[in-house]
């Protein structure tokens, strides 16, 4: 079933021009976008209230292994490092990568370039289960958060994502075969009823409550500890690593499902397996970091532009954009408005406003 949405991805001429552009521009771009990453990377742990130079932070690391190199660096330093910046740089890099590769791959396989994560309901899910816990953790849920402590909630987001990202599997998988349509509608059907969960627990919650939930919603990376990381790294990579390894199937997919099915693609597989892949990935990195949006949608739009839509590159291409990105803005959101920190969903926002509005704006004109 083909998309009927008015803002699509820019066509190509043939099919041949599509993989020469791919061929001359893609490796050059995933190279460039490694070392921006590398920057991000290196300003995020080294921009804040103690300023860490790149060699120091080398130092220190290494340091941690055991290896003197004779820079000089403060305790302090190497505290605020190891303990705050650094886990909170590795979240920001695994939550985007994670996010990124996800609507890459779910714009792919819905075939529009307005799907992201969220319409197939794990971040809906994932936000009411967070609001429950957040309000009733301290009565009808004491239970679970004696057993699971400060990881309650981050468990319960991911546990009420991928929950709910299979109820509407199973509602549009009808015979063996699953139709995205279905799928897509159930999304918002779903997410719908979450948003009206969430504001039933904002009701009924009281001050401190309501401001865990609402910071929850907007997104942050202030839970980065390496016990944390420890936890949902192994989810985040297991969900994230395959999904390139299915470029060729999304191609397929692009011309439609019976013409993937005729090259030989298993298009039922791949849907499961796309689908299962992206509830676990962006499951694990929702329970973290909260609700980020707009960086599965606009990081795939932007690979697009540079290379293409050969997912060969756009995949890879969105991992590394997709980290540096959140890297950047969760830069940008605690140093804006020191001492306090802007959430980062709010940043993100303003970054993939404007672009969507630019995209709108250049299909109109192109339209007329």
């Amino acid at each position: 079933m083909r998309s009927t949405s008015t803002l699509k991805a820019e066509p190509s001429p043939t099919p041949e021009l599509d993989k020469t552009r791919a061929r001359q521009r893609g490796p050059a771009v995933l190279v460039g976008l490694s070392v921006v990453l590398g920057v991000v990377f290196l300003l995020g742990i080294g921009i804040g209230a103690v300023t860490i130079n790149p060699d120091q932070a080398v130092a220190i690391f290494l340091n941690e292994f055991g290896i003197d190199t004779g820079i000089e660096f403060e305790q302090r330093q190497q505290a605020v490092l190891m303990v705050i910046r650094l886990p909170r740089v590795v979240l920001g890099l695994l939550v985007g990568a994670s996010l990124a590769v996800s609507g890459a791959a779910i714009q792919g396989l819905f075939r529009n370039p307005l799907a992201d994560p969220g319409l197939i309901g794990i971040s809906g899910g994932a936000a009411f289960s967070a609001a429950v816990m957040i309000v009733l953790g301290n009565s009808v849920l004491s239970g679970v958060e004696a057993i699971l402590g400060g990881f309650s909630i981050p468990f319960a987001a991911f546990l009420g994502g991928v929950v709910t990202t299979f109820v509407i599997y199973r509602i549009a998988t009808v015979g063996g075969r699953t139709d995205i349509a279905t799928m897509l509608l159930a999304g918002i059907a779903i997410n719908a009823l979450s948003v009206a969960g969430v504001g039933l627990m904002t009701f009924i919650s009281d001050d401190e409550q309501l401001r865990d939930i609402i910071f929850w919603n907007l997104g942050r990376l202030t839970l980065a500890t390496w016990d944390n990381l420890a936890i949902i790294t192994p989810l985040i990579l297991i969900g994230t690593v395959p999904i390139p390894f299915f470029a060729r199937s999304l191609n397929a997919l692009l011309l439609g499902e019976s013409e993937a099915g005729h090259l030989g693609i298993n298009v039922e597989r791949t849907k499961q397996i796309v689908i299962v892949c992206v509830a676990m990935s962006v499951g694990a990195g929702v329970a973290l970091a909260g609700a980020i949006g707009f960086l599965g949608l606009v990081v795939p739009h932007l690979l697009r532009l540079a290379v293409g839509p050969d997912h060969r590159y756009v995949l890879p291409g969105s991992a590394l954009l997709g980290a540096a990105l959140l890297i950047a803005a969760d830069l940008l959101a605690r140093t804006v408005a020191v001492p306090a920190e802007v959430p980062i969903g709010i940043v993100t926002a303003l970054m993939g406003g404007p672009f969507f509005l630019w995209l709108l704006l250049r299909d109109r004109n192109r339209v007329h």
